[in-house]
């Protein structure tokens, strides 16, 4: 089977890189706070002390990190590594410029696919995640992501990058207004538990859902982040509002996002 690195062990990336364990894939892992490693190490993984010895001799490079810096840095120690033929699948949410500008330093006979997700900790462990894979999805490449979910095609290099900051938007924004309205409901003194029923009824549900969820961990401070890639695209008064409040709440900043439905004002 294929010979994988898996660069990015965090509360995605652990669970993504055990489904790679379990379908025999030889895999190496590493991480920069070593010691999330470890519990993949006694599972069968090998676990390197660097991006670059993750990488050396294997035929795909996988990236699950935290953001535009941290694929920044990585790169910068990966690409001397990378040996021709190597496929890199980029599935951090960083927004299409990235993956452009990642694209175009990338050494000649080395191919790029960006496959973001959408779903949580959860769907990762389970198999049952969104891949919106942009670029050339084929042999090897395709059928690893496939071990993470279901996969959709959404285009040439950099447009399932693109969909990802859409997608996870629409979530965060979601969110943020049935956190409010269950803060309205509460200060006209509506009962808490019918409004939660009446909300999730209506065409807000799905956010409703995602907003009483206990089982997911998408942390405020990655939202704010996340606003930030949408923010820098296009003109959107309101998901710009959305962040002002994310980054303000610096007491929710490691909590999962639906932590706002308990925040106060």
């Amino acid at each position: 089977m294929e010979r994988i690195a898996f660069l990015g062990l965090g509360s995605m990336g652990t669970p993504m890189a055990r489904r790679l364990l379990a379908a025999g894939h030889p895999l190496t892992v590493w991480n920069r706070t070593a010691a999330r490693a470890e519990p993949l190490r006694a599972e069968g993984a090998r676990v390197a002390h660097s991006p670059t010895e993750a990488v050396l001799g294997v035929g795909l490079v996988v990236t699950m990190l935290s953001g535009p810096r941290a694929l920044d840095d990585v790169t910068d120690e990966l690409l001397p590594a990378l040996g021709h033929g190597t496929v890199w699948v980029e599935m951090s949410t960083v927004g299409p410029d990235a993956v452009a500008t990642l694209r175009d330093r990338l050494p000649e006979g080395v191919r790029l696919v960006d496959a973001p997700v959408m779903g949580s900790v959860d769907a990762a462990a389970s198999g049952s995640l969104q891949v919106l894979a942009g670029g050339e999805l084929e042999g090897p490449a395709a059928e690893v992501l496939e071990r993470f979910g279901s996969v959709r095609r959404c285009g040439p290099s950099g447009s399932g990058a693109a969909l990802k900051v859409v997608l996870i938007n629409a979530v965060i924004g979601g969110v943020a207004v049935v956190a409010e309205s269950l803060r309205l409901a509460d200060a006209l003194g509506v009962d808490p538990a019918g409004a939660r029923e009446a909300l999730a009824a209506g065409p807000m549900g799905g956010a409703v859902r995602r907003t009483l969820s206990d089982s997911a961990h998408y942390t405020v401070e990655l939202a704010a982040k996340d606003v930030g890639l949408a923010t820098g695209a296009a003109r959107l008064p309101v998901l710009r509002a959305v962040g002002e409040e994310l980054r303000s709440r610096a007491d929710l900043a490691g909590q999962d996002l639906s932590a706002l439905r308990n925040a106060r004002a």
